[in-house]
């Protein structure tokens, strides 16, 4: 982790009963741009990001009024080590870098990133919009790292062809699934958010017979019915996504998109996770890519690979805007910096082929929703 010479505190905490969360919930769009960035070295630009957290809510009001049913919506997370730069102490009790894996030919990579922005709209132009004027604010201070534009592909399925993330979580259960609560009171109204950058074998894929490929997902392709436990193999996607700790379904917000570009035979969906906690997620990319038990693993990897790889924290919009307003912007002294390297929790750099998180505590079901794809329709969370 680089150590800038003028690092700088986190605001201190406010009432939680006034917390506002960043727009995590937003309505399901027809259009999204996700942006991931690394911070350049230097203290100057990272006083630059500083400054641009508490004018974010206020460029995104800006844009979004010159044309308010076009649903403009747009969160921005941290990484590990862009927090440590940007804030110092208290750390997000969960955050971490995004924690690698390998099983045999199956890799779920780690990338560089230290910036998210997730810009959701009913139209592109409004997306387009809020990136450059985004950039236009850190665009010196930052290298950018990746940049998608996604799409709803027709009766809003996936590029494999099937509708997924059926079973996101709806109504007040939104808030319990993606809200951190008194478990980290500090960042309340915060959430996690993993992305991972899928490219798939689509020749491949539609060489496969129309029920090959509904065993690989767990689903009907016309229909989306979740297939018989009877005829469901134990590794279909949609069993392996589905997370069970003490009796009860653990949920996530799903917002995944498909991108492309033929010209470059490049076909893709970008998964994109929020979650109370990133153990979550977590769980289900290690049965995805180790299997449950181990070797039973997701076949849906066969034909997609992960080509990036990130864990963010998305504090919450009043955490954001009371950077501005902080008194404490102060040096951090060396010896506070040392305490948060020390106790930060440490990621593994690759998991092996041996699930991290107990199977006795957390295991598979049926009735899952997918782990990858797009979301069906224009709906709101309720």
């Amino acid at each position: 982790m680089e150590t800038d010479s003028n690092p700088m505190t986190a605001p201190a905490a406010t009432d939680r009963s006034s917390v506002l969360a960043q727009a995590v919930d937003a309505p399901l769009s027809r259009a999204a741009i996700f942006l991931i960035a690394t911070i350049n070295p230097g203290s100057e630009n990272c006083a630059t990001v500083r400054s641009f957290c508490g004018d974010f809510a206020a460029l995104v009001r800006a844009v979004e009024f010159r044309d308010l049913e076009a649903g403009l919506s747009s969160v921005m997370g941290f990484g590990c080590d862009a927090w440590d730069r940007l804030f110092g102490l208290p750390r997000p009790a969960e955050l971490h870098p995004f924690r690698e894996i390998r099983a045999g030919a199956r890799h779920a990579i780690s990338t560089p990133g230290d910036l998210l922005f997730h810009i959701r709209a009913k139209r592109m132009d409004l997306c387009f919009e809020m990136a450059t004027q985004i950039m236009a604010r850190i665009g010196n201070a930052v290298s950018p790292m990746d940049e998608v534009q996604g799409f709803r592909y027709f009766d809003d399925r996936d590029l494999l062809g099937f509708v997924d993330g059926t079973e996101n979580p709806r109504g007040k259960a939104v808030v319990e699934a993606v809200l951190i609560g008194d478990e980290d009171a500090d960042f309340t109204g915060g959430s996690y958010v993993i992305v991972q950058k899928y490219l798939h074998d689509l020749d491949a894929w539609n060489a496969l017979s129309t029920e090959a490929q509904e065993r690989i997902i767990g689903r009907a392709k016309l229909s989306d019915i979740e297939l018989d436990d009877s005829v469901k193999p134990t590794s279909a996607h949609n069993a392996l996504t589905t997370i069970v700790e003490n009796g009860k379904e653990i949920k996530i917000l799903r917002d995944n998109m498909p991108f492309g570009r033929p010209t470059h035979g490049e076909f893709g969906t970008y998964f994109i996770g929020y979650s109370r906690s990133p153990r979550t997620i977590e769980q289900m990319l290690e049965n995805m890519f180790i299997g449950q038990p181990p070797g039973n693993y997701d076949r849906l990897l066969d034909f997609s690979r992960a080509v990036t790889g990130n864990l963010f924290f998305v504090p919450s919009a009043t955490f954001l805007e009371n950077i501005a307003n902080d008194p404490t912007n102060q040096d951090r002294s060396n010896e506070d910096q040392a305490v948060g390297a020390e106790s930060a929790a440490p990621a593994p750099a690759v998991a092996e082929a041996s699930p991290s998180i107990s199977s006795s505590s957390i295991s598979s079901v049926r009735d899952g929703s997918l782990g990858i794809g797009s979301l069906k329709g224009d709906l709101r969370h309720e």
